[in-house]
């Protein structure tokens, strides 16, 4: 009786510290299957848009890891007149998912979600998610093609049919680190996803 009530302490005790850090990046970027263990709301919003919009977590993981390092108001760097007055941002992109305003507005418009916020979790990983099934409706691109999918994502639609990624070596750089990050996290949950779909009796009692 006494080690129940102890298990019962020891639960109520993470579910406020980790409500206390709710906005805090995960401490193990780098591992998927830590990320969700720490943040089981994220992974219940990951499922959420994986079936709304058919798009494998990984990817979309993989991509907000690359936009924001899971800052949830991460923002571009500051403008500086005359080298040291602040004068605005270089991008009005916001957020987990680094969204634009005007993709974001469209968004809200073709999904109806008027709630919907760019530094909430849920939001701006279905946001992706939506991204993601229209580069594949648009471009043709695979839902799985992390590389491609990143391309789209940042040059936009237009700019990949345009293909003005060629011109930016340092943008296909970075492509390729999402792919190979994508890659590795989809390696990661392969391990990990049946453990993240036990409850939480099962998970606190059988591990």
């Amino acid at each position: 009786m006494k080690k129940n009530i102890i298990r019962t302490l020891i639960v109520a005790s993470l579910v406020v510290i980790t409500a206390g850090c709710a906005t805090a990046p995960p401490r193990e970027p780098d591992n998927i299957c830590n990320i969700f263990e720490e943040r089981r709301d994220w992974w219940r919003a990951a499922k959420d848009m994986n079936k709304e919009w058919g798009v494998p977590i990984h990817v979309p993981m993989s991509i907000m890891y690359q936009e924001s390092s899971f800052k949830h108001n991460a923002a571009p760097p500051r403008k500086y007149f005359l080298g040291f007055i602040p004068w605005g941002r270089i991008s009005d992109a916001y957020g987990y998912a680094q969204a634009k305003t005007m993709t974001w507005d469209d968004y809200i418009r073709e999904t109806g979600k008027r709630r919907a916020r760019r530094d909430n979790f849920d939001d701006a990983i279905d946001f992706i998610g939506w991204f993601m099934d229209k580069s594949q409706r648009i471009n043709g691109v695979s839902k799985w093609d992390a590389y491609a999918q990143y391309l789209n994502y940042h040059e936009g639609w237009g700019g990949y049919q345009r293909q003005t990624y060629l011109q930016k070596e340092w943008l296909v750089q970075v492509a390729r680190r999402v792919d190979a990050r994508a890659i590795t996290y989809a390696q990661q949950l392969n391990q990990c996803e049946e453990k993240l779909n036990r409850g939480w009796f099962r998970r606190l009692f059988f591990g």
